[in-house]
């Protein structure tokens, strides 16, 4: 059985508030560079992407990770989700969901 990771969806404009924690975030892969990705959330972000990591340059990409104290983020998991992702809505989804934390349960 896994164990639950709190993880509050965000864009890159939120990452200072969440220093060492973990968070979710989208992105649109616009670099890869051996272990590290540069993703665009609403603003550059950079990953630190583990080996599970298959990601396509071009392709929207899921992680799950912990926010280093340079504000990258060291990926946990990731996932490619494709071409056909509405980065804006999810720019929206971000922003409600941290706006309205009792109804998320991000804490």
């Amino acid at each position: 059985m896994s164990e639950h990771i709190a993880a509050p969806r965000i864009t890159a404009s939120s990452l200072d508030s969440f220093v060492n924690k973990h968070v979710s975030i989208v992105g649109k892969v616009t670099q890869l560079r051996g272990d590290q990705a540069t993703i665009d959330a609403d603003g550059n972000v950079t990953i630190l992407l583990n080996r599970e990591a298959h990601l396509t340059n071009g392709n929207a990409a899921l992680f799950i990770g912990k926010v280093n104290p340079d504000l990258s983020i060291k990926a946990l998991s990731s996932r490619d989700v494709g071409t056909g992702v509405d980065m804006g809505l999810c720019t929206q989804v971000a922003e409600v969901a941290q706006r309205h934390k009792d109804i998320f349960g991000d804490n």
